[in-house]
């Protein structure tokens, strides 16, 4: 297992990197559409559609719908990131009060039209980020891979109290702090950087802080519904690291988040000056 994971991340990462950093327009759109439509295909079986040509279907589906997103001028706008925020609160309830609202989402439909607010918001939220040359598009996977190593180094020092016991019980309150405190260190580092007002900073740290949360439940989520669905893995798609949503689940809700406060905050920071 760990010579595949090692395998596997020595060409995933350069590739990803060179998708994220070194392609813009159209050439970036395509990358991050194909990966979010993998996400699609592993999503379909986290709906309960184990049918190939059924999942097949839907993953086309939602490549048309990105399609005439990108066509409409949709790929770049606000209102998918607004229905992200929506979508999100509604996932905030339904993990912290599982099992106890599996009635409300456990229809196949209903998990697909979840995974609809999740994952188009999100190719949504790249597409607006790496529009704003790219800094951005940094920081929010900075803060994301900080958070994560923040939560697992607080987390295996300190971790006692169970964050989600009933979805993850491996993760801990104190895990989050950790992760918090990294992420707000980060945050710091990049308005001391970025030409933002002191106010702009101010909020940037803020913004970082409930980014940080949100990107907790994107993990929790993907939790429940494995756990719901009694799988380990959203599949096999990467040999040793499991499912492309396993290595994205915290950036689903991290990324169309912090895009949307990208647009309606920061960049308005970084103009007035």
């Amino acid at each position: 297992m760990l010579k595949q994971r090692i395998i596997t991340a020595a060409w995933l990462a350069p590739l990803t990197l060179i998708g994220l950093f070194g392609l813009q327009g159209g050439a970036f759109a395509l990358f991050t559409a194909l990966i979010v439509l993998l996400s699609a295909w592993e999503w379909t079986n986290l709906a309960g559609v184990t049918r190939h040509g059924a999942r097949f279907a839907l993953v086309a589906v939602m490549a048309v719908l990105m399609l005439a997103m990108w066509l409409g001028g949709a790929a770049f706008a606000a209102w998918p990131l607004w229905l992200a925020a929506v979508g999100w609160l509604v996932n905030l309830y339904w993990v912290t009060h599982y099992p106890g609202t599996v009635g409300q989402w456990q229809a196949t439909s209903r998990r697909l039209l979840m995974g609809g607010w999740v994952l188009l918001p999100c190719w949504v939220g790249f597409n607006v980020l790496r529009d704003s040359g790219a800094v951005w598009l940094l920081f929010v996977l900075l803060l994301v891979w900080t958070a994560d190593i923040g939560a697992y180094f607080a987390g295996r020092r300190w971790g006692k109290n169970k964050l989600a016991p009933k979805v993850s019980p491996g993760k801990s309150w104190e895990g989050v702090y950790g992760g918090l405190a990294a992420t707000l260190l980060l945050a710091i580092v990049f308005a001391a950087w970025q030409p933002i007002s002191l106010m702009g900073g101010i909020a940037l740290v803020v913004i970082t802080g409930l980014v940080t949360l949100v990107s907790v439940l994107g993990d929790l989520l993907e939790s429940m519904l494995k756990r719901y669905r009694n799988i380990k893995d959203s599949s096999q798609l990467l040999p040793g690291h499991g499912g492309v949503l396993d290595r994205i689940d915290s950036l689903t809700a991290a990324v169309p988040i912090f895009a949307l406060f990208y647009l309606q905050v920061i960049h308005l920071q970084v103009s007035a000056l």
